[in-house]
């Protein structure tokens, strides 16, 4: 078993509603990956999101990189109430857009410049693998569309 990070993209009027009524939340949360996982829909499309393993690593260079937006891990607590990982957490509509427009101006290239395995394994970057997995993982554009300015993520 593995720790895979998952993502929602909602409506600010749905992050509303979510921040007063947090099981609903985690029935819109089930229903929409559900719903997804049959439709396939296009990542445009998409609302729910996955990055596999490869959260803490995105968070890493992204955190190392001094990105103004805590995408991986959220900033806001939803509820105490632990969804698997522990508690769901959220950016607001101003915190995703501001995520969108820096995300729009970073490359893999710099992501990644100066790192080495060696950091990755010093710095316990899940999954450990990084001896034998370097550059093989592949950056996400999250935030970034039509859908950048619109809303929350939760």
């Amino acid at each position: 078993m593995s720790m895979n990070g998952a993502y929602l993209r909602v409506t600010p009027a749905e992050l509303e509603r979510a921040l007063k009524d947090p099981e609903w939340a985690l029935g819109l949360a089930d229903g929409i990956q559900d719903a997804q996982e049959e439709s396939e829909p296009t990542p445009a499309e998409a609302r729910h999101f996955t990055t596999h393993q490869t959260w803490h690593l995105l968070g890493f260079l992204l955190q190392r990189s001094g990105f103004p937006v805590d995408i991986v891990h959220g900033e806001e607590t939803l509820t105490a109430e632990d969804w698997g990982y522990g508690p769901p957490r959220y950016l607001t509509p101003d915190r995703v857009r501001l995520a969108a427009d820096t995300l729009q101006q970073a490359t893999y290239d710099r992501l990644i410049q100066g790192v080495d395995p060696v950091e990755l394994t010093e710095a316990e970057v899940y999954p450990q693998i990084w001896d034998y997995a370097w550059r093989t993982v592949p950056v996400v554009e999250c935030g970034v569309g039509p859908h950048a300015s619109s809303g929350a993520c939760l």
